[in-house]
């Protein structure tokens, strides 16, 4: 695949023969040659576990302190006291039964998370095969299945991000923009690691961190020891 020339100029301000620290890393990355676009800032942990064993998954979510500086969209399944409070907690849709041909029938997704209270469960069962391979299933692990959609919301659109791992044991996550600047990229990177570190499975053996990098979307990777 042929590098693009913002690529090359961004790939000669990295050492290739050392480990930055993650301070470093994301001062470099402030270096990087600028796209056209505020590009996100990503990080890739691979992890000493095996994803295919329930017992050895990493999941969780965390609220990063500076936001991801995406507006996520929230849609809220719910009904009466909970549909109405999901509306003034600043839910960008709320529904019901009536929203299944809508996803269904018209492709409709203009939403990035859906929250949905336990009861409603039934109901968002029926889409799995359409949300499940988006990534959109509600879920209780990630917060997204709860009597409190008032939290559920506010946590979302401050800047609440999942994190797990994929087929081959790393996790992708964006944490921020590039034009956030290293001290603020720093505060939400070191937020991600910790929970990541805290989320070590019982079942894991031997090193369990085994290689972080961090790149922009559509940069090179920078390795951080």
């Amino acid at each position: 695949m042929k590098k693009g020339k913002r690529y090359v100029e961004a790939e000669k301000l990295i050492d290739s023969s050392k480990d930055y620290s993650a301070k470093e890393a994301l001062e470099t990355i402030e270096k990087f040659p600028k796209a056209k676009f505020d590009e996100t800032v990503e990080l890739h942990v691979k992890l000493g576990v095996d994803s295919k064993h329930a017992e050895q998954q990493v999941r969780g979510t965390v609220v990063l302190p500076n936001g991801t500086g995406k507006t996520l969209r929230v849609l809220v399944f719910a009904k009466g006291d909970k549909a109405q409070e999901a509306e003034k907690a600043g839910a960008d849709f709320v529904g019901a039964e009536e929203l299944i041909p809508k996803i269904e029938k018209e492709n409709w997704f203009d939403y990035d998370v859906i929250v949905a209270t336990p009861d409603m469960m039934g109901v968002v069962g029926r889409l799995g095969k359409v949300l499940g391979p988006k990534g959109l299933m509600p879920n209780p692990k990630s917060g997204t299945v709860t009597m409190d959609v008032t939290k559920a919301i506010k946590e979302i659109k401050s800047g609440k991000v999942e994190y797990r791992l994929d087929k081959t044991n790393i996790i992708h996550l964006g944490f921020g923009k590039v034009s956030f600047g290293a001290k603020k990229l720093l505060e939400n990177y070191e937020t991600v690691m910790d929970a990541i570190i805290k989320a070590k499975p019982a079942a894991a053996k031997g090193q369990y961190i085994r290689s972080v990098s961090v790149s922009t979307t559509m940069g090179p990777s920078i390795f951080v020891k």
